[in-house]
């Protein structure tokens, strides 16, 4: 993570002089406050990973002398199937067509959104775990 972390901190160095020199060459507010927006992003990515990288245990990848097996493991528990972000997708499409065509639209997509959302979040609570 360290090496992540010092990657970050020289990205948003590089963000930081290209907002400097693109905000008085061009004088354009808006590409400048995106790009000191950016350096902001990478300078707070930058500190959480190497502030985490103080109190977790070196990792494989900031071993130089490992292999890529070394980093191998279990990473974590993946659903193999789930209909769930269909109904987000459709709820989420909807909304953002709410935004274009009419504000009406959310009413419809509110009830798919929440669905969406309630199915994926339940989605393994059922069997003997389920409640009555």
């Amino acid at each position: 993570m360290r090496i992540q972390g010092n990657l970050f901190m020289w990205l948003s160095l590089f963000f930081l002089i290209v907002a400097g020199v693109y905000g008085v060459w061009s004088k354009e507010p808006v590409g400048t406050t995106a790009l000191f927006l950016a350096f902001g992003l990478s300078i707070m990515i930058g500190f959480y990973l190497g502030f985490t990288a103080r109190r977790v245990d070196v990792g494989a990848q900031d071993n130089k002398e490992a292999d890529v097996a070394d980093d191998s493991g279990e990473v974590g528990f993946f659903s193999p199937h789930s209909w769930q972000p269909l109904a987000l997708a459709a709820g989420g499409a909807l909304a953002f067509l709410g935004v274009a065509v009419g504000w009406w639209l959310m009413y419809f997509s509110a009830p798919v959104l929440l669905l969406g959302i309630w199915g994926w979040v339940f989605e393994y609570y059922r069997g003997e775990n389920r409640t009555q």
